[in-house]
């Protein structure tokens, strides 16, 4: 569970990342390589696999014992 949790984070920072860099090259006059949707469902795709990756490992370390 620990790993897939990974996972789904290293997937929120790549939408993430690919969010930024579309934000990043229409803020220096280079074009946009996605429309303002194409954006907003990035953005929200990382959001989304983030909260899911995060409650993945709570609930790893919850399981495990770990908790304080």
């Amino acid at each position: 569970m620990i790993r897939t949790g990974r996972i789904v984070l290293v997937g929120a920072l790549i939408c993430f990342l690919i969010f930024f860099s579309s934000v990043a090259l229409g803020a220096a006059g280079l074009g946009t390589p996605f429309s303002d949707v194409a954006e907003m469902l990035t953005l929200f795709a990382a959001a989304l696999l983030f909260v899911t990756g995060v409650l993945m490992l709570e609930a790893a370390e919850t399981r495990s014992g770990n908790t304080q």
